[in-house]
């Protein structure tokens, strides 16, 4: 089921909570809203799901594979929500919960008992709780409490699935296990589906498409490698993963870090500026001499070796902390310790202008 979405925005008294946005989703597709809070990609979701409308707008679409869904109510829409905190009915067992919304259907479009209970076995089964359908919700971990939630929104066979941050209540490892649990199920089943998170790591691991999400607007959209490795935005940068953000400038049209002239910067007609370096601490590289190539001077402050990398905490002669990722090879190799006199070699940089940025 594709989703088509035109010029969408949204307003709560002075607050603006969508401005103008609009987005296509495949059929089949997992695409993840990821933003802070405050980005507007909940308000987005329950608009999809019909639970919020938008501003009244001659252009603005909601499309589920062509059809125009924009003033139909949530119940017609064939949606499967599933909320952070399970929303599961307390009273009643696992199996009468994912069973609820065939019990509710209208008689019409009820199927029998034996369907019902047959569908309910089925994705017991698919969700790996067969043999819990008697417990309730309480005899339950989280993981497995969030897993019946996913079974029951899935019961009604619905043509897209919401997921509002599902796992934003469950601990750390839980989490982990789940999304890669969540992509192999989706991978089994092809629902199309939409997932808000504000976790970089989860929508990353996850999503076959990333929707970057800031003040209402979309900053970017593509894959996990894409807006991680190619981000447009200033914001997309600092927001996904660890970054060294250094005051740079423009000289003769080529970018500089301090005396450091960035290889493959360079802003034609633009003859000097500021500008802002970023640097991802995988992108660095340190060692105990120079060696021609470009580098500035650094002082080791801090290391933490556990892990599969060191991460190692430098400060620059001008008071400016960089942090540098190294394999345990290297950092063994060098035999770094604290107050360490280092050089750090960029391997790899953006460069974004006040002006515009690329």
């Amino acid at each position: 089921m594709s989703i088509e979405l035109q010029h969408i925005s949204k307003t709560y008294g002075t607050y603006q909570a969508l401005r103008d946005v609009s987005l296509s989703i495949k059929d089949g597709e997992l695409v993840a809203l990821l933003g802070p809070s405050g980005s507007g990609k909940t308000t987005l979701l329950r608009i999809i799901a019909g639970l919020d409308s938008p501003e009244q707008d001659s252009r603005s679409r909601i499309r589920f594979h062509e059809e125009d869904v924009a003033h139909r109510p949530a119940a017609q829409r064939r949606v499967g929500f599933v909320f952070q905190h399970y929303a599961l009915f307390r009273h009643m067992s696992v199996f009468e919960n994912v069973a609820f919304g065939m019990r509710v259907m209208p008689r019409k479009l009820r199927p029998a008992k034996a369907a019902i209970d047959s569908r309910v076995h089925e994705l017991l089964q698919l969700v790996q709780l067969d043999g819990l359908g008697k417990r309730f919700p309480s005899q339950l971990s989280g993981g497995q409490r969030q897993r019946a939630a996913l079974a029951r929104a899935l019961a009604v066979e619905p043509r897209v699935l919401l997921l509002d941050e599902p796992f934003g209540a469950l601990d750390a490892k839980v989490r982990q296990d789940l999304r890669a649990w969540l992509r192999r199920l989706h991978d089994e089943i092809h629902v199309t589906s939409i997932l808000v998170t504000h976790d970089q790591e989860e929508a990353l691991e996850v999503a076959d498409r990333v929707v970057v999400m800031n003040h209402g607007q979309i900053e970017q959209i593509g894959t996990p490698e894409e807006v991680f490795h190619k981000p447009m935005t200033r914001f997309v940068m600092e927001f996904l993963g660890q970054v060294n953000m250094f005051r740079g400038r423009v000289q003769a049209g080529k970018a500089m870090l301090g005396e450091v002239a960035l290889d493959g910067h360079y802003f034609p007609g633009k003859e000097q500026g500021a500008a802002m370096v970023y640097m991802r601490p995988h992108e660095l590289d340190i060692k105990l001499y120079k060696n021609g190539a470009p580098s500035f001077p650094a002082k080791v402050t801090r290391i933490n070796p556990a892990g599969s990398i060191a991460k190692i905490t430098t400060q620059t002669t001008d008071g400016q902390n960089v942090l540098v990722d190294l394999s345990l090879e290297d950092y063994q190799r060098l035999s770094l310790s604290e107050g360490t006199h280092v050089y750090i070699y960029p391997k790899s940089s953006r460069v974004f202008l006040p002006e515009y940025e690329i």
